[in-house]
């Protein structure tokens, strides 16, 4: 009696862990099936919301290159009283592209108000200083420098525009541009090593590997911007046969403070800001003065005076950076694109050509 018991027992134990193992299998078979089924629905949001950001931010572009095409077909100049530069007449556009859900925004600026950094060299054959681009360039490096500062000799004006015309003009060799410039043999000596571009540069961020140009000096800080803000790319034109020149002017109606306080003369940069403000002013003035005159400035109180170098402005411009974002919930995707007007030859209407598109 006392083994049949004994075995009794032995076989409800038995039987208790195999019940309490099957049902911790059970449970930890139900959790991972839930955590995938979770990772899979979230993962299908996820992938469904992005989509739609994508979509909406794609929207977004292409109404804005629509709005440049269609003030390009009806005026020749470009300025700030432009529905493209207008933020209220962007948004009555957006609001006819129907979604469901989410939030779009869209801003149109004037890649052409920049300073073109390709046009300090005389391209096609690149050997030369553009010298009205040389002082305008030195005048816009010295609205950064800090007084207060102790700057590195590298990163002094000069020196910078000297180790630029060394990266961007064709030749590569012991000659270097005064005694600051740089060419492959200093760039080889670094770690990483690289070689000269010897030619046009065709992103903004390759200005960081040039001698001189620090992080802090490209990207700026929370006290002041960095150079980057007001430089371009940009602005490349065709030459004779397969020969591509940059001119280098910038739309006096639609450049920023900075580029206009280099635009002046070194004598009266004060009269930067008058200019600004007084632009600003014309922005919404009925009345406004002729804005496809290079020399409209003229006309306003307190810059008759004024005379800035034709060689550097214009009031034109065919080139702008579009900057279409995105919102879904608590996920957001910014599209930037900049895009060229271009006039179809076969039809004569006017449309926009993508020359670079990249999403964060």
């Amino acid at each position: 009696m006392f083994r049949m018991t004994k075995t009794i027992n032995n076989n409800r134990g038995i039987a208790l862990l195999l019940v309490i193992s099957v049902t911790t299998i059970l449970v930890a078979t139900a959790l991972e099936y839930n955590r995938r089924a979770r990772f899979t629905v979230l993962s299908t949001t996820a992938a469904r919301d992005r989509l739609t950001l994508s979509q909406m931010a794609s929207s977004g572009i292409h109404a804005a290159m629509a709005l440049l095409a269609k003030d390009r077909a009806e005026s020749n100049i470009d300025s700030l009283q432009e529905d493209w530069a207008n933020p209220d007449k962007i948004n009555e556009l957006l609001s006819e592209i129907p979604f469901d859900e989410g939030e779009l925004t869209v801003s149109i600026t004037d890649e052409m108000g920049r300073i073109q950094i390709n046009a300090l060299v005389t391209f096609p054959d690149s050997r030369n200083f553009n010298d009205s681009q040389r002082l305008l360039l030195e005048r816009y490096l010295n609205f950064f420098k800090d007084a207060t500062e102790e700057t590195p000799e590298d990163s002094q004006p000069p020196a910078i525009i000297n180790s630029l015309k060394d990266w961007l003009d064709s030749g590569d060799d012991d000659a270097i541009t005064g005694l600051s410039g740089a060419e492959s043999a200093y760039y080889q000596d670094l770690s990483p090593s690289y070689s000269s571009r010897n030619g046009p540069i065709a992103d903004i961020h390759d200005l960081l590997m040039i001698k001189g140009i620090t992080p802090e000096l490209f990207y700026g800080s929370s006290e002041k911007p960095g150079i980057a803000d007001a430089l371009t790319v940009y602005g490349m034109q065709p030459g004779a046969g397969t020969a591509f020149t940059f001119p280098g002017k910038i739309n006096v109606n639609t450049a920023e403070l900075p580029v206009l306080v280099a635009l002046l003369p070194t004598e009266n940069p004060d009269l930067a800001q008058t200019l600004y403000d007084l632009r600003q002013q014309v922005a919404t003035d009925k009345n406004a003065p002729d804005l496809s005159d290079p020399g409209w400035y003229k006309n306003l109180a307190g810059l008759s005076g004024l005379n800035l170098d034709t060689k550097l402005i214009t009031t034109a411009s065919d080139i702008f950076r579009i900057v279409s974002g995105a919102k879904v919930n608590d996920a957001v995707l910014i599209a930037n694109a900049v895009v060229q007007r271009q006039k179809n030859e076969k039809n004569g209407k006017w449309f926009c050509k993508i020359l670079s598109w990249n999403i964060k």
